[in-house]
């Protein structure tokens, strides 16, 4: 069983991730998988160089979140190393799965999972999660917020939704829930 999860910014998809390691399935989290493609592929970090000017990860994402163009051709470059990643993961790994993905549906990539988890909660929260980390501008928010597909485009890809808007033990309690009707026959 191989399921995708994923949400706009901030909406705690890889907390839902996690927690679905307590039932036995091994989480793939699609931004450190970038991360390190990003690290190793001498080839990639060249195109991007050549694309943007610089190797700077700070210096593209204000590049690619201000021109949605810029941002489809990183995606461009990117998004199909990623997925021969993830599918060389699942290749190898004959265990249950998921796969944390904030852009699966922007790559394209449903065709990989059995089952699509959407995890939602709403703007004033997500932008108060986002912020408290510290990485972020309210404006750098907005406009990443901006680049992704709105939430109500997601949620009709999805088989299930988790309301993150709630206490840890209610999000807990739908996880568990989720796992129950997946694993019934």
């Amino acid at each position: 069983m191989i399921i995708g999860i994923t949400g706009t910014f901030g909406s705690g998809k890889t907390t839902v991730a996690n927690m679905f390691s307590k039932y036995g399935f091994k989480v793939v989290n699609v931004d450190k998988l970038y991360h390190g493609i990003y690290s190793k592929n001498k080839i990639l970090k060249s195109r991007i160089k050549k694309e943007f000017g610089t190797l700077n990860r700070n210096k593209i994402k204000k590049i690619v979140f201000n021109d949605s163009k810029k941002l489809k051709r990183l995606n461009e470059l990117t998004h199909p190393l990623i997925i021969k990643e993830i599918k060389r993961i699942i290749k190898n790994n004959n265990v249950k799965i998921i796969i944390d993905a904030p852009l699966l549906i922007e790559a394209n990539a449903q065709k990989l999972v059995d089952k699509i988890i959407l995890v939602k909660c709403d703007k004033k929260e997500q932008i108060s999660r986002i912020l408290k980390k510290k990485k972020h501008s309210k404006k750098e928010i907005d406009q990443i917020l901006k680049s992704q597909i709105p939430l109500n485009e997601k949620i009709k890809h999805a088989d299930f939704v988790v309301d993150n808007n709630k206490a840890i033990k209610q999000t807990e309690n739908q996880i568990k829930n989720m796992i129950d009707a997946i694993s019934s026959p």
